[in-house]
Protein backbone atom coordinates (compact mmCIF):
# COMPACT_ATOMS: atom_id res chain seq x y z
CA UNK A 1 0.00 0.00 0.00
CA UNK A 2 2.78 2.47 0.93
CA UNK A 3 4.64 1.73 -2.29
CA UNK A 4 1.53 2.38 -4.42
CA UNK A 5 0.96 5.73 -2.71
CA UNK A 6 4.62 6.72 -3.25
CA UNK A 7 4.43 5.91 -6.98
CA UNK A 8 1.21 7.93 -7.37
CA UNK A 9 2.82 10.97 -5.76
CA UNK A 10 5.95 10.65 -7.94
CA UNK A 11 3.81 10.44 -11.08
CA UNK A 12 1.88 13.54 -10.02
CA UNK A 13 5.11 15.51 -9.34
CA UNK A 14 6.56 14.59 -12.74
CA UNK A 15 3.49 15.97 -14.51
CA UNK A 16 3.82 19.27 -12.69
CA UNK A 17 7.51 19.58 -13.56
CA UNK A 18 6.70 19.05 -17.25
CA UNK A 19 4.28 21.98 -17.29
CA UNK A 20 5.18 24.99 -19.55
CA UNK A 21 7.50 27.55 -17.93
CA UNK A 22 5.24 30.63 -18.09
CA UNK A 23 2.82 32.50 -15.87
CA UNK A 24 -0.61 30.89 -16.28
CA UNK A 25 -3.41 29.64 -14.06
CA UNK A 26 -3.82 25.90 -13.88
CA UNK A 27 -7.01 24.67 -15.48
CA UNK A 28 -8.45 21.28 -16.47
CA UNK A 29 -7.94 22.05 -20.14
CA UNK A 30 -4.29 23.14 -19.92
CA UNK A 31 -2.42 20.79 -17.61
CA UNK A 32 -4.42 17.65 -17.17
CA UNK A 33 -6.56 15.39 -19.18
CA UNK A 34 -10.15 14.95 -17.98
CA UNK A 35 -9.69 11.21 -18.55
CA UNK A 36 -7.07 11.03 -15.79
CA UNK A 37 -9.01 11.07 -12.48
CA UNK A 38 -5.78 11.15 -10.49
CA UNK A 39 -4.95 14.59 -11.88
CA UNK A 40 -8.42 16.18 -11.95
CA UNK A 41 -7.97 16.96 -8.28
CA UNK A 42 -4.84 18.99 -9.09
CA UNK A 43 -6.72 20.99 -11.70
CA UNK A 44 -9.60 21.73 -9.37
CA UNK A 45 -7.24 22.86 -6.64
CA UNK A 46 -5.49 25.06 -9.18
CA UNK A 47 -8.73 26.93 -9.95
CA UNK A 48 -10.16 27.09 -6.45
CA UNK A 49 -6.97 27.82 -4.61
CA UNK A 50 -5.43 30.19 -7.10
CA UNK A 51 -2.30 28.32 -8.17
CA UNK A 52 0.02 30.44 -10.32
CA UNK A 53 3.23 29.23 -11.87
CA UNK A 54 6.31 31.46 -12.08
CA UNK A 55 9.15 29.51 -13.70
CA UNK A 56 9.07 26.20 -11.89
CA UNK A 57 7.83 27.59 -8.54
CA UNK A 58 4.25 27.85 -7.32
CA UNK A 59 2.53 29.95 -4.77
CA UNK A 60 -0.93 29.82 -3.36
CA UNK A 61 -2.99 33.01 -3.61
CA UNK A 62 -6.53 34.10 -2.89
CA UNK A 63 -9.29 34.24 -5.51
CA UNK A 64 -9.06 38.01 -6.06
CA UNK A 65 -5.25 37.96 -6.19
CA UNK A 66 -3.15 40.99 -5.24
CA UNK A 67 -4.37 44.49 -6.06
CA UNK A 68 -1.86 46.87 -7.56
CA UNK A 69 -0.63 49.52 -5.21
CA UNK A 70 -2.32 52.91 -5.79
CA UNK A 71 -1.18 56.25 -4.60
CA UNK A 72 -3.44 57.55 -1.94
CA UNK A 73 -5.16 60.86 -2.68
CA UNK A 74 -4.08 61.99 0.73
CA UNK A 75 -0.38 61.22 0.20
CA UNK A 76 0.38 64.90 -0.46
CA UNK A 77 -1.78 66.32 2.31
CA UNK A 78 1.30 67.23 4.28
CA UNK A 79 2.61 69.45 1.49
CA UNK A 80 1.93 73.12 2.14
CA UNK A 81 1.79 75.89 -0.44
CA UNK A 82 4.49 78.44 0.23
CA UNK A 83 3.04 81.93 -0.25
CA UNK A 84 4.84 85.26 -0.07
CA UNK A 85 3.37 87.17 2.90
CA UNK A 86 3.64 90.36 0.80
CA UNK A 87 1.59 88.84 -2.01
CA UNK A 88 -1.45 91.09 -1.46
CA UNK A 89 0.42 94.43 -1.51
CA UNK A 90 2.49 93.25 -4.48
CA UNK A 91 -0.57 92.36 -6.54
CA UNK A 92 -2.25 95.68 -5.74
CA UNK A 93 0.89 97.64 -6.54
CA UNK A 94 1.39 95.86 -9.88
CA UNK A 95 -2.26 96.28 -10.85
CA UNK A 96 -2.18 99.96 -9.88
CA UNK A 97 0.88 100.55 -12.07
CA UNK A 98 -0.74 98.85 -15.06
CA UNK A 99 -3.95 100.84 -14.72
CA UNK A 100 -2.09 104.11 -14.27
CA UNK A 101 -0.09 103.36 -17.42
CA UNK A 102 -3.36 102.86 -19.31
CA UNK A 103 -4.62 106.27 -18.16
CA UNK A 104 -1.34 107.94 -19.13
CA UNK A 105 -1.59 106.36 -22.61
CA UNK A 106 -5.18 107.64 -22.92
CA UNK A 107 -4.12 111.15 -21.93
CA UNK A 108 -1.39 111.06 -24.56
CA UNK A 109 -3.82 109.90 -27.26
CA UNK A 110 -6.41 112.53 -26.39
CA UNK A 111 -3.79 115.26 -26.47
CA UNK A 112 -3.12 114.42 -30.12
CA UNK A 113 -6.67 115.34 -31.08
CA UNK A 114 -6.91 118.92 -32.25
CA UNK A 115 -9.79 121.04 -31.06
CA UNK A 116 -10.70 124.61 -31.92
CA UNK A 117 -9.12 125.81 -28.65
CA UNK A 118 -5.38 126.35 -28.22
CA UNK A 119 -3.64 124.08 -25.73
CA UNK A 120 0.07 123.91 -24.94
CA UNK A 121 -0.05 120.11 -24.67
CA UNK A 122 -1.54 119.58 -28.12
CA UNK A 123 1.95 119.67 -29.69
CA UNK A 124 3.71 117.40 -27.18
CA UNK A 125 3.42 114.25 -29.30
CA UNK A 126 5.07 115.83 -32.35
CA UNK A 127 8.59 114.51 -33.03
CA UNK A 128 11.29 116.89 -34.23
CA UNK A 129 14.37 115.60 -36.04
CA UNK A 130 17.37 117.58 -34.84
CA UNK A 131 21.02 116.65 -34.38
CA UNK A 132 20.46 113.32 -36.15
CA UNK A 133 17.82 112.18 -33.63
CA UNK A 134 14.07 112.52 -33.18
CA UNK A 135 12.85 114.13 -29.98
CA UNK A 136 9.44 115.22 -28.66
CA UNK A 137 8.73 118.87 -29.49
CA UNK A 138 8.39 119.83 -25.82
CA UNK A 139 12.03 118.69 -25.36
CA UNK A 140 13.38 121.12 -27.97
CA UNK A 141 10.99 124.08 -27.62
CA UNK A 142 8.74 125.99 -25.24
CA UNK A 143 5.05 126.01 -26.19
CA UNK A 144 2.81 128.70 -24.72
CA UNK A 145 -0.75 129.94 -25.31
CA UNK A 146 -1.09 133.49 -26.63
CA UNK A 147 -4.89 133.33 -26.68
CA UNK A 148 -7.63 130.71 -27.13
CA UNK A 149 -6.84 130.48 -30.84
CA UNK A 150 -3.06 130.99 -31.00
CA UNK A 151 0.08 129.14 -29.88
CA UNK A 152 3.66 130.34 -29.59
CA UNK A 153 6.53 127.88 -30.14
CA UNK A 154 10.08 128.99 -29.20
CA UNK A 155 12.96 126.52 -29.78
CA UNK A 156 15.73 126.36 -27.16
CA UNK A 157 18.21 126.36 -30.03
CA UNK A 158 17.33 129.04 -32.64
CA UNK A 159 19.00 126.94 -35.34
CA UNK A 160 16.28 124.30 -34.83
CA UNK A 161 13.49 126.72 -35.81
CA UNK A 162 13.16 125.31 -39.31
CA UNK A 163 13.09 121.72 -38.10
CA UNK A 164 10.35 122.53 -35.56
CA UNK A 165 8.30 124.29 -38.24
CA UNK A 166 8.56 121.31 -40.60
CA UNK A 167 7.53 118.90 -37.83
CA UNK A 168 4.41 120.93 -36.96
CA UNK A 169 3.36 121.22 -40.61
CA UNK A 170 3.86 117.45 -41.12
CA UNK A 171 1.71 116.55 -38.09
CA UNK A 172 -1.96 115.55 -38.57
CA UNK A 173 -3.11 118.63 -36.64
CA UNK A 174 -3.46 120.68 -39.82
CA UNK A 175 -1.50 123.67 -38.47
CA UNK A 176 0.55 126.11 -40.57
CA UNK A 177 2.87 128.06 -38.23
CA UNK A 178 4.58 131.23 -39.41
CA UNK A 179 8.05 132.43 -38.27
CA UNK A 180 8.12 135.43 -35.96
CA UNK A 181 11.75 136.19 -35.14
CA UNK A 182 13.08 133.26 -33.11
CA UNK A 183 9.66 131.74 -32.54
CA UNK A 184 6.73 130.32 -34.46
CA UNK A 185 3.12 131.50 -34.29
CA UNK A 186 0.53 128.80 -34.88
CA UNK A 187 -3.12 129.79 -35.37
CA UNK A 188 -5.71 127.16 -34.45
CA UNK A 189 -8.36 126.99 -37.19
CA UNK A 190 -11.98 126.30 -36.17
CA UNK A 191 -13.33 122.75 -36.56
CA UNK A 192 -16.08 121.93 -39.02
CA UNK A 193 -19.09 119.84 -37.97
CA UNK A 194 -17.68 116.85 -39.83
CA UNK A 195 -14.34 117.23 -38.04
CA UNK A 196 -16.09 117.28 -34.68
CA UNK A 197 -18.05 114.09 -35.39
CA UNK A 198 -14.94 112.29 -36.59
CA UNK A 199 -12.95 113.39 -33.54
CA UNK A 200 -15.72 112.29 -31.16
CA UNK A 201 -15.63 108.81 -32.73
CA UNK A 202 -11.89 108.68 -32.12
CA UNK A 203 -12.46 109.65 -28.48
CA UNK A 204 -15.04 106.88 -28.07
CA UNK A 205 -12.65 104.33 -29.55
CA UNK A 206 -9.85 105.51 -27.25
CA UNK A 207 -12.20 105.19 -24.27
CA UNK A 208 -13.04 101.57 -25.11
CA UNK A 209 -9.39 100.69 -25.66
CA UNK A 210 -8.26 102.05 -22.29
CA UNK A 211 -11.14 100.31 -20.48
CA UNK A 212 -10.06 97.01 -22.01
CA UNK A 213 -6.51 97.62 -20.80
CA UNK A 214 -7.79 98.33 -17.29
CA UNK A 215 -9.92 95.18 -17.26
CA UNK A 216 -7.00 93.09 -18.52
CA UNK A 217 -4.98 94.33 -15.56
CA UNK A 218 -7.84 93.27 -13.28
CA UNK A 219 -8.00 89.82 -14.90
CA UNK A 220 -4.26 89.30 -14.42
CA UNK A 221 -4.64 90.17 -10.74
CA UNK A 222 -7.57 87.77 -10.36
CA UNK A 223 -5.62 84.95 -12.02
CA UNK A 224 -2.69 85.52 -9.66
CA UNK A 225 -5.02 85.48 -6.65
CA UNK A 226 -6.63 82.18 -7.73
CA UNK A 227 -3.23 80.49 -7.95
CA UNK A 228 -2.44 81.16 -4.28
CA UNK A 229 -5.97 81.17 -2.84
CA UNK A 230 -5.38 77.86 -1.05
CA UNK A 231 -2.58 79.42 1.00
CA UNK A 232 -4.62 82.35 2.37
CA UNK A 233 -7.68 82.64 4.60
CA UNK A 234 -10.89 83.06 2.58
CA UNK A 235 -11.64 86.42 4.18
CA UNK A 236 -8.27 87.80 3.08
CA UNK A 237 -8.82 86.57 -0.47
CA UNK A 238 -12.27 88.15 -0.65
CA UNK A 239 -10.93 91.42 0.74
CA UNK A 240 -8.12 91.49 -1.84
CA UNK A 241 -10.52 90.72 -4.69
CA UNK A 242 -12.83 93.50 -3.52
CA UNK A 243 -9.97 96.01 -3.43
CA UNK A 244 -8.95 95.07 -6.98
CA UNK A 245 -12.56 95.48 -8.15
CA UNK A 246 -12.87 98.91 -6.51
CA UNK A 247 -9.58 99.96 -8.11
CA UNK A 248 -10.91 98.88 -11.51
CA UNK A 249 -14.12 100.87 -11.12
CA UNK A 250 -12.17 103.95 -10.06
CA UNK A 251 -9.91 103.89 -13.11
CA UNK A 252 -12.77 103.13 -15.50
CA UNK A 253 -14.58 106.20 -14.15
CA UNK A 254 -11.42 108.29 -14.61
CA UNK A 255 -11.21 107.20 -18.24
CA UNK A 256 -14.89 108.03 -18.79
CA UNK A 257 -14.48 111.48 -17.24
CA UNK A 258 -11.42 112.25 -19.39
CA UNK A 259 -13.16 111.23 -22.60
CA UNK A 260 -16.35 113.14 -21.78
CA UNK A 261 -14.28 116.26 -21.08
CA UNK A 262 -12.47 115.84 -24.41
CA UNK A 263 -15.74 115.43 -26.30
CA UNK A 264 -17.09 118.56 -24.63
CA UNK A 265 -13.93 120.44 -25.58
CA UNK A 266 -14.32 119.32 -29.21
CA UNK A 267 -18.01 120.16 -29.55
CA UNK A 268 -17.72 123.55 -27.79
CA UNK A 269 -14.69 124.72 -29.75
Amino acid sequence: MAMCLRRALQSRSLLLLRAPRCVVALSPSSYVSPRDPALEEVSVLGIRGGFFRVGSDYSLGSRRGFAKGKKSKDDNNDEKIQVDPNFGPTVKSTTLSQMEAAIVALSRELSKLRTGRASAGMLDHILVETGGAKMPLNHVAVVSVIDSKTLSVTPYDPTALKAVESAIISSPLGLNPTPDGQRLIAAIPPLTKENMQALCKVVTKSSEDVKQSIRRARQKAQDSIKKVAAGFPKDDIKRLEKEIEEMTKRFVKTADDMCKAKEKEITNS
